[in-house]
């Protein structure tokens, strides 16, 4: 029996990227496509340039979920919607796969409180390129052995959000396996305020947002003499789809909340 999946932020540049690859994957059935901006005339496949599908574009989520209920429902909205929507969903006993980024850890206690409250799974993370999750490990790994790292993340010119949910998730990934005291920071003098980018605990992040880019981040390294450099690129929004795919047929085996692409991967 097909995984049923419904999509919401369709027609976002994420969410048509999510559209496709569920469609072309024969283990998933695509039943539902919502978004804020959406017409009920669209219809979806015909909007994405897939074919006719038969399946409109909605903007009222709770109806559609307690209408189609859905297995699995896949979020790329907003920040400033997705807890409103990660609510709906598991209310209406809908598991769900978030690229959704903004969500705080605060924001990720009060999920895992209606996960287990509604008796329902959700798998988030914050970013789905099996490259960017390789990266985040090995910039923890490194970070045992290299005393001090900066964050630079690159987006396109229209992600809301900053640092990016990567940056963060990175950022704690150092901290955790740190091995070494950051150096003592100096008296600095910036001339323009942030120049340096935000401060996390001894990590510093600094975000890039230009027309033209995708998703990108590296993590720089310094040691004594030394520097190491560790980056992924993300080249177009399909690099995500294996991670979003493998999510939702992983998300039907658990329970509660799991959050990191890297918890779901044998690495």
């Amino acid at each position: 029996m097909k995984i049923t999946v419904a999509v919401n932020g369709a027609l976002g540049n994420m969410g048509r990227e999510v559209v496709r690859a569920v469609h072309a994957e024969a283990e998933l059935e695509l039943v539902a496509a919502l978004d804020l901006g959406g017409k009920t005339s669209g219809d979806i496949g015909e909007i994405v340039g897939i074919g006719h599908l038969g399946i409109p574009v909605s903007t009222e989520l709770a109806t559609v979920l307690k209408q189609l209920q859905p297995d699995v429902l896949v979020d790329f909205t907003s920040p400033y919607t997705v807890m409103q929507n990660i609510y709906t969903a598991l209310s209406a006993r809908a598991r769900l796969v978030v690229g959704t980024t903004g969500i705080t850890e605060t924001d990720l206690e009060k999920i895992t409180a209606w996960a287990e409250e509604c008796a329902t799974s959700a798998i988030i993370a914050p970013n789905f390129a099996l490259g960017a999750v390789l990266m985040m490990l090995f910039a923890a790994q490194a970070a045992r052995y290299l005393p001090e790292a900066e964050i630079i993340e690159l987006h396109h010119a229209e992600k809301i959000d900053a640092p990016s949910g990567t940056a963060l998730k990175t950022a704690e990934m150092i901290l955790q396996s740190r091995g070494h005291n950051p150096r003592q920071t100096v008296a600095e003098l910036e001339k323009v305020k942030s120049a340096r980018g935000g401060n996390m605990d001894g990590v510093r992040l600094h975000s890039v947002r230009l027309s033209g880019l995708v998703a990108h981040q590296e993590v720089i390294f310094g040691g004594v003499g030394q520097t190491l450099t560790i980056r992924h690129d993300s080249l177009s929004r399909s690099s995500f789809m294996p991670g979003v795919v493998l999510a939702i047929k992983e998300v039907m085996k658990r329970d509660g909340v799991c959050y990191g692409l890297e918890k779901i991967l044998t690495l």
